[in-house]
């Protein structure tokens, strides 16, 4: 059973779920409209934490997480000072295991460059390469004004549109109607937004400063995160990494593939208690 606590990091009261037993594991999610960490690790959240102990994260901004009182509301130095502060006083003491999810895999990937904690990465559908800006992406980062526009923006986020359900659709609208929410989102992905996806590149010295085992997950269908611009550009600079491609897959792995991102997870990260 995982509980739902809250902490002090990077000068924010943060909200994440914690639950089971094993190497500690933080799990970060990517970044868009009434994103959460629920909305992109949901299935696969309590199965896990029978292998590890899972500490899932709401970024900064995002979910239950406190907003930023002042711009920039995108923010990847204060996300990146976040993981690394519940690590050192959230996490217990010892190695530890990072899990991100698109932008969450640069987050998880720019972490273990910096802390020596992290033994072991696991990335889905990540970024931090530099590619440019495509129509998949940009759509899904304009501030939706209506669930169908959601909808839309989403369904190119999936490799089979069964992927995308209602509950899916209306937990993200409702978070956006939280108050004050859709205009902190509009001003947080304001254009131009090619400046988010350069905001997120690892530098040659952070990929040189990451000696964690390293495990990168990509469908081979996502639209907005290409895997040939992304996984499979920035893996070969990381001499500890393995890559899985997944077909009829999309954007949103850890649901559209619930059970090989399990396998994978369980695999890293349960080898290492």
């Amino acid at each position: 059973m995982l509980e739902s606590r809250k902490a002090e990091a990077a000068g924010h009261q943060v909200h994440y779920w914690e639950g089971g037993k094993g190497l500690p594991v933080l799990m970060l999610h990517g970044v868009g409209p009434g994103t959460s960490i629920v909305g992109n690790f949901g299935p696969v959240l309590e199965p896990l934490a029978e292998h590890c102990r899972i500490f899932a994260a709401d970024l900064i901004g995002f979910g239950d997480s406190a907003r930023k009182n002042a711009t920039p509301y995108f923010d990847v130095d204060l996300w990146v000072e976040q993981a690394l502060t519940m690590i050192e006083e959230v996490l217990p003491s010892g190695s530890c295991g990072i899990a991100g999810h698109s932008l969450g895999g640069a987050l998880a990937l720019k972490t273990a460059s910096r802390s020596d904690r992290v033994k072991c990465v696991l990335t889905s559908s990540s970024v931090g390469s530099a590619y440019s800006l495509n129509d998949a992406l940009d759509e899904f980062w304009t501030l939706p004004d209506t669930p169908d526009a959601l909808k839309a923006s989403m369904m190119k986020m999936v490799g089979n549109p069964a992927a995308l359900t209602d509950e899916m659709i209306d937990q993200r609208w409702e978070l956006l109607q939280t108050d004050g929410y859709a205009a902190y989102f509009g001003e947080m992905f304001a254009s131009p937004r090619q400046q988010y996806l350069d905001a997120a590149v690892l530098s040659p010295e952070e990929l040189g400063n990451i000696s964690a085992k390293v495990v990168m997950l990509h469908g081979r269908d996502d639209q907005p995160c290409p895997a040939m611009a992304t996984t499979m550009t920035i893996a070969p600079s990381l001499p500890n990494a393995d890559i899985q491609l997944f077909g009829q897959c999309g954007h949103n792995l850890p649901r559209e593939r619930s059970g090989d991102y399990l396998a994978a997870a369980i695999n890293l990260f349960g080898m290492e208690n």
